[in-house]
């Protein structure tokens, strides 16, 4: 057995030795194809640096030939006005000379007045005998020696350097994250950066296990990029950047961990009633389904007298946070989510389909009556919009309703100062107030929706929006009420 043992371990070492020797010949073959290919694209740079010098070459050539073309036809310029001056110089030297023989001295007179008319206006007179360009083509050289020094100083490309995140300058805003960096050094060879980014639940360094895969933004040319549409369904988020050259990518930065912290909740099908649909961020209106189910339900209630669902156990968190209340009855169409507030803001968005004829949208207490419809209790606030017949808006409270005589949004914002006691409505699209509800709220909240024909649309972990907290401070600047329908509870 000791022998077979150590056959085993043999066999084993040699098979592990026989795959490293495959590892090394396989290595050294892509060394040689590598090399290759390094070798085909420097001789690719270095065509393409003698193709731009060759072009170079010629544009400058060119430009000298023009330079002597302009000084050659301004010299024969002015060569042919010497030679026509010249030529009328001569003529006049000889009528001159002639008319030294006249011996009639009225004649002589009038030929020597007409010869001094003719010298006053002859072109000899009037040329410069100076050329009007010189020979010179020194201004036409060139001097390259900067040049080949840095020819002289080319060499393979450096790794660049790690970039350093300037967390200052970071910003978490509007469900976005604005993130800018900077290289610890000027380096003119950086082609490109590529930011990482994962999701975490934890404000320390990147941890190797547990955490999310890393998400990449590739090619960015600026310093400075935001990731927009961001759910912050965790904590944190760590990011981390490296810059890249032609050839070859650097180190990461070193990774840094900004606070992405943001309510977060799902619709609890558990608290729902019979007639509506539920899915996580989606609650739709079923009449026919739910008829069906409470027929079914009443059935299975005869026969099984108080058992509980074994889905619905009452030792769930949920089913004692409800105090034992499966479902919302009667005209309550009502459907809570399954966090609830219990301190700090939050904001949540709500989007309704077009051919919806009623639905709320509000906070309640965690054990409102089986009954009950949102806005018409003293520990339940709301916005409704009834579109059956005629549209109305309404901010409800207490079974009392204040109408907001304002074109109704597509999208509803849900602002929740828990500490504050603040409850806000806002168009989603553009952050305008709708309503405020101002009291003291004494127990934790749950979001609450109500739907009639139609469906909602949740959207959780979201941001404070930029423009609601700008509002906010201006509002409680203001200070007073702006809802008749509040109450410290």
């Amino acid at each position: 057995e000791t022998l077979q043992r150590i056959v085993s371990t043999l066999v084993n070492k040699n098979d592990e030795i026989h795959n490293f020797i495959d590892m090394l010949n396989h290595t050294i073959s892509n060394v040689q194809v590598n090399s290759s290919n390094a070798i085909s694209e420097l001789d690719e740079e270095f065509d393409g640096l003698y193709s731009v010098l060759h072009e170079m070459k010629g544009s400058m050539a060119n430009t000298i030939q023009q330079e002597e073309a302009r000084k050659i036809q301004a010299l024969q310029d002015q060569l042919s006005q010497c030679s026509r001056a010249l030529e009328s110089s001569e003529e006049l030297l000889e009528l001159a000379v002639q008319s030294l023989d006249i011996k009639n001295p009225v004649e002589l007179l009038e030929a020597a007045r007409q010869i001094k008319d003719s010298v006053t206006v002859a072109s000899a007179f009037r040329l410069s005998l100076k050329p009007k360009v010189s020979d010179s083509m020194t201004h036409m050289m060139v001097d390259f020696a900067l040049e080949k020094r840095m020819l002289q100083a080319v060499k393979f490309l450096p790794v660049p350097k790690a970039p350093e995140i300037d967390v200052a300058a970071c910003l978490v805003a509007d469900n976005c994250i604005t993130i800018s960096w900077r290289m610890p050094e000027e380096d003119s060879r950086i082609d490109h950066f590529v930011l990482e980014y994962r999701k975490t639940n934890f404000d320390g360094l990147p941890r190797l296990k547990g955490e999310q895969r890393w998400e990449l933004v590739d090619y960015i040319k600026a310093t400075q990029y935001t990731l927009s549409g961001l759910k912050f369904d965790t904590k944190y988020m760590n990011l981390r950047v490296q810059a890249c050259n032609k050839a070859v990518a650097g180190e990461y930065s070193d990774p840094v961990t900004l606070e992405t912290k943001a309510f977060v909740f799902s619709l609890d099908s558990t608290t729902s009633h019979l007639n509506l649909k539920v899915e996580d961020t989606y609650v739709e209106w079923d009449p026919t389904g739910g008829k069906g189910q409470e027929k079914i339900k009443g059935k299975e209630n005869k026969n099984r007298s108080n058992t509980a669902s074994p889905k619905r156990s009452t030792n769930s968190p949920r089913a004692s946070a409800r105090g034992g209340r499966d479902r919302f009855a009667g005209e309550s169409y009502t459907v809570l989510g399954d966090t609830a507030v219990e301190s700090g803001q939050h904001y949540w968005e709500v989007r309704a389909q077009k051919d919806c004829k009623s639905y709320s949208v509000g906070v309640t207490y965690r054990n409102p009556g089986k009954f009950d419809q949102l806005g018409k209790t003293n520990s339940s606030w709301c916005i409704h919009i009834n579109n059956w017949l005629q549209t109305t808006f309404s901010a409800k409270h207490n079974n009392k309703a204040k109408t907001l005589d304002i074109p109704v949004p597509d999208r509803i914002g849900v602002y929740c100062d828990f500490d504050g006691g603040q409850l806000s409505f806002y168009n989603a699209n553009s952050k305008a107030l709708l309503h405020t509800f101002r009291t003291k709220f004494t127990q934790p909240l749950l979001p609450g929706f109500m739907i009639w024909c139609g469906g909602l649309t949740v959207s959780t972990g979201l941001q404070v929006p930029s423009a609601v907290k700008t509002l906010q401070k201006s509002e409680n600047g203001l200070g007073g009420s702006t809802s008749s329908l509040n109450n410290v509870a």
